[in-house]
């Protein structure tokens, strides 16, 4: 036997579902992203898409498995094998055999992607130095220091280093 629940307005319900913490959080980080992506092509790297930018930031300087990347950036490993096949086609990483375990493969920079990763800082600076002009210091440091906060009570120790 199906028992008829009260069912919300779905407009109220629609409210609710895009006024919360966790949606302001993706919409600003979503915000950044693009506006670093944008000025990352005024630099020059047209060819990366906000993927490229999204897998990244978690290839280490001195390299990284794909697997692992898969892990940190929440893909499957399929699909960061597919973003490290078209980043390589473009000329900033390139695979090697892991010295470790020489069945895997580890995902180096190359001299193109060092220099995506000196302009990703130089971007990352000035888009702080906007938000810091916009917010005010007292406003800057204390969202700086909230969300600090927020990831050390809720980040699971494997992440907490990427």
């Amino acid at each position: 036997m199906t028992t008829m629940m009260n069912l919300p307005d779905p407009a109220t319900l629609e409210q609710a579902r895009q006024q919360h913490i966790g949606r302001l959080l993706h919409r600003a980080a979503r915000a950044y992203n693009v506006l670093a992506l944008d000025r990352l092509h005024a630099h020059g790297h047209t060819q990366l898409s906000l993927a490229h930018t999204n897998l990244l930031p978690h290839l280490d300087t001195q390299g990284t498995r794909i697997v692992t990347l898969a892990e940190r950036a929440g893909m499957t490993k399929q699909a960061a094998g597919q973003l490290v096949a078209e980043l390589e086609a473009e000329g900033y990483v390139e695979r090697h055999p892991d010295p470790e375990d020489r069945r895997a493969t580890r995902v180096q920079f190359t001299q193109k992607g060092w220099r995506y990763l000196l302009d990703a800082q130089q971007v990352k600076r000035t888009i702080e130095d906007d938000y810091r002009t916009q917010l005010g210091d007292p406003l800057w440091t204390h969202l700086n220091t909230a969300l600090h906060t927020l990831l050390r009570e809720h980040t699971p120790p494997a992440e907490s280093t990427t």
